[in-house]
């Protein structure tokens, strides 16, 4: 029987060999665009898988995250020894009213989809971002079909404000909301 451990990671924690299992791998089919402000889903093929170069630009994104005053959640199977999930929110209110923070990432293990652990990370960043005063959590979240399914079981929807600076880095992906209560 698998254990599965929830808990807060410290910068000294986010290192290389901590990704040494995670299977980051989509196989992406379609795709959600914006078209003349209508969304539509569209025949988009392509596969994600992280490499080298990829953890070690999440390690420094992680790291700073946390040396601003952020929080990485992980998910590890066998008493801490396997890596299988993080979410990542920042610490900088942001918005008219100041009432967002960003989820600035969720990802799960690839054979470790569907089993619930995302949800659950999602329900902690959740309590987090209500902790450290925001309103509503802010995702810039990939436009697959499978990432924006996951996005609305959890009931996020478009955001009501744009973060320009997220959506200049990332044009195609979708800027969600989720209201914290």
């Amino acid at each position: 029987m698998k254990t599965i451990n929830y808990e807060k990671l410290t910068k000294d924690e986010v290192e290389l060999s901590l990704f040494s299992n995670f299977n980051r791998y989509q196989d992406v089919k379609k795709c959600w665009r914006k078209e003349n402000g209508d969304l539509i889903l569209k025949e988009i093929s392509f596969t994600e898988q992280w490499g080298p170069n990829e953890y070690k630009h999440l390690v420094n994104c992680l790291k700073n995250t946390i040396e601003t005053g952020g929080t990485v959640f992980s998910v590890f199977e066998n008493n801490g020894n396997s890596l299988v999930g993080f979410a990542s929110l920042e610490n900088q209110l942001f918005g008219t009213a100041n009432q967002y923070l960003q989820l600035s990432s969720i990802h799960i293990s690839y054979k470790n989809r569907g089993m619930g652990i995302g949800k659950r990370l999602f329900s902690l960043v959740c309590e987090q971002a209500i902790e450290m005063g925001a309103k509503k959590l802010y995702i810039s979240a990939h436009s697959s079909q499978e990432t924006q399914a996951f996005y609305k079981a959890v009931g996020c929807v478009e955001a009501i404000e744009h973060n320009e600076a997220l959506v200049a880095k990332e044009p195609y992906d979708c800027q969600l909301e989720y209201g914290l209560f």
